[in-house]
């Protein structure tokens, strides 16, 4: 049969619609940071970003018409002020887009994942490859120029061992020594510091941006909780003779004009919710210490109640676009008998 007789599964509908929406944020967020930027290097890697979100579009058109699939709205230049002032430092641009590259790898690797049809295949696996670039790219700037926070380093082991007794695993007794954090275990704390860190900065420049004062109140809350969790990462850490991230200085200007729409924003926020979610399950599934797969739980419920909070302020100002899906069988079965 030829492809393009072959019609798309639910999984890569789903695919397009969420890279559309996503890739159309991006590109009005870096239009704007690349109308303020001064570092000639950090400028250049967010310019490859921004024209790798456009050119991502382009082919999204592209399979959406070949598909007649109804175009998302997503978010265009009615939802980003070009004559706002500055907002974000360089440093936070460069931060930022490598953070942006980190999830978009995980969620191409997921798309592939869930896609047969050839060329969405080819599609998910050239933008898997774009996005190994772009944060190659922004790795090697923030390495350059003393930027990049790395991970700790611990004492190498010499020989491989066997964990020989249950308390390995244990970490709830208050009472009880804890056994030192291991390598897996250490690799997700760091990462879970860093990744607050953005959202802290992020939450504070939309909230003192937003002329909503329930949008503005939303981010306040969101930079509350996220600066909560990198506490509690951080005195694990700590507690383990552990150094914390010495996160660059990303910060953001002292702008109040509106820059961005609440509609954005609002997306924005539930995107990052969602990763630190995923993030959270992944941690908690790969540590093997029961306090801390019970802190990633514990915390991840917080997120989820942050993020139905974000979806209702969204669905009451119009503003959550809905997903492509089935229709409801029962509605139209009682529609057609008059019922």
């Amino acid at each position: 049969m030829h492809q393009n007789k072959i019609h798309l599964t639910a999984a890569e509908i789903a695919s397009l619609w969420t890279s559309y929406m996503n890739d159309s944020m991006a590109k009005c967020i870096l239009g704007f940071m690349l109308k303020h930027l001064g570092d000639k290097e950090i400028k250049g890697a967010v310019q490859f970003a921004h024209d790798l979100a456009a050119g991502h579009l382009k082919k999204l058109l592209k399979i959406y018409k070949q598909e007649q699939l109804p175009v998302p709205d997503g978010f265009s230049e009615k939802d980003v002020n070009m004559a706002a002032p500055w907002l974000f430092s360089d440093i936070f641009c460069l931060t930022y887009i490598n953070h942006m590259a980190k999830t978009g790898l995980l969620a191409y690797s997921g798309f592939l994942s869930m896609s047969s049809r050839e060329d969405i295949c080819d599609y998910y696996t050239k933008g898997l490859n774009e996005t190994s670039i772009l944060y190659n790219k922004s790795n090697r700037i923030a390495l350059t120029k003393g930027l990049l926070a790395r991970h700790p380093y611990i004492e190498t082991p010499k020989v491989a061992e066997y964990i020989d007794d249950k308390s390995y695993l244990s970490g709830l007794n208050p009472l009880a020594n804890k056994r030192p954090l291991n390598a897996i275990e250490i690799s997700h704390l760091y990462m879970n510091v860093m990744t607050n860190a953005i959202g802290v900065n992020l939450s504070l420049s939309f909230a003192q941006t937003s002329p909503t004062k329930e949008v503005s109140d939303y981010m306040l809350r969101g930079a509350d909780i996220a600066n909560k969790h990198i506490k509690v990462f951080t005195n694990i850490l700590l507690q383990n003779d552990i150094p914390t991230p010495r996160l660059p200085d990303v910060s953001v200007s002292n702008s109040v004009t509106q820059t961005f729409s609440d509609k954005l924003m609002m997306f924005h926020m539930s995107l990052i919710s969602a990763a630190g979610t995923g993030n959270y399950a992944t941690a908690a599934a790969a540590s093997q210490r029961s306090d801390l797969a019970m802190n990633y739980e514990r915390l991840s419920i917080e997120i989820g109640k942050y993020a139905k909070t974000g979806a209702d302020i969204m669905i009451k100002h119009h503003w959550m676009e809905k997903p492509p899906g089935t229709k409801n069988r029962k509605k139209l079965a009682q529609s057609k008998n008059g019922s």
